[in-house]
């Protein structure tokens, strides 16, 4: 049986299909993605509580590194092979570097009902896999198009670096590095209790979003649909070398993996929105959201799993 929250996205996904009038209301939604954003943060801060040390910096700068690698490597596949232009290849290369936050969730949450072993920093990863892949696609954009540069580097970091969810996982993981488990337990134990419950409440509305998504499909997108679903696999499978390379604990692989596998669908949207107006969001939604997210959730993180073991 899949992890319970799981279902609960099919739950989402099956009412969307058949058109119920099911639905988050857009201000629950936006609550219960900010309360999982600093959930998360304050799980890794706590994680790490005691444990921080000079000994993370070459394995975060490793992943800080893949953080740009992955993006350099899709831009040009998608430009030659899934031939999209140039504003659309940069964007998808951007969400499809960066990560997802609901992914990442999902994957802890089964992480920690396999009770395997991870090293606390694996919130790090979800950070310093995503905003590289934003600058890197924003950076790309301002050099390649043939009109005047739109932003100075100085706004494209500002725009990526105060991004809400950013702001809430840094800011949480500082919070719970600093004071702990024990010390923080008042404010804390709320958040980490209900984890489980708020992520079935996000994916319940991922699951309604998806199915949306879905009835956009044509034939004429098939390209889309075939790099939605061949690519995660093949940069989960990334993820797993780089993580084995790097001596990580096997629920710290399995994290990168899907963290590797998944695409951005909250972070990467607002950057790319703004910064590069030619882009079609709706269709990179379409892919990470209705795709590539479903797969990850349904199939690929037992799948990552099993090949790690």
């Amino acid at each position: 049986m899949p992890d319970i929250v799981v279902m609960f996205f099919l739950l989402g996904l099956i009412a969307g299909v058949v058109k119920s009038d099911l639905e988050v209301p857009k201000a629950a939604y936006d609550v219960l993605s900010l309360l999982l954003m600093l959930t998360i943060g304050l799980k890794g801060g706590m994680a790490l509580y005691g444990a921080m040390g000079w000994h993370l910096v070459p394995e975060l700068f490793g992943i800080a590194c893949l953080g740009f690698l992955i993006p350099a490597m899709l831009y040009p596949i998608l430009r030659k092979v899934i031939k999209l232009n140039l504003a659309d290849s940069i964007s998808f290369s951007a969400h499809y570097g960066s990560v997802s936050a609901g992914t990442f969730a999902v994957a802890l949450s089964y992480a920690e009902s396999q009770s395997l072993v991870m090293g606390g920093q694996e919130t790090l990863y979800l950070v310093l896999l995503e905003l590289p892949a934003i600058l890197f696609g924003l950076i790309l954009f301002n050099k390649l198009s043939p009109q005047k540069k739109q932003s100075s580097y100085t706004h494209i970091v500002h725009e990526t670096f105060t991004n809400r969810s950013v702001i809430l996982l840094i800011g949480g993981v500082i919070i719970g590095s600093l004071y702990g488990p024990i010390q923080g337990a008042s404010v804390t134990d709320l958040y980490t209790t209900a984890f489980k419950g708020l992520l079935a409440l996000f994916l319940l509305e991922m699951g309604l979003v998806a199915a949306t998504a879905l009835s956009q499909i044509s034939f004429d997108k098939w390209r889309i649909v075939l790099f939605s679903l061949l690519m995660p696999p093949l940069l989960a499978f990334l993820g797993i070398q780089v993580g084995s390379l790097i001596g990580l604990p096997n629920g710290s692989i399995l994290i990168l993996a899907c963290l590797t596998a998944s695409a951005s669908y909250i972070a990467a949207p607002v950057a790319i929105r703004a910064a590069i107006p030619q882009a079609d969001i709706g269709l990179v939604m379409l892919a990470s959201l209705g795709l590539t997210f479903p797969f990850n959730v349904l199939i690929g993180i037992p799948m990552y799993h099993s090949w790690i073991n």
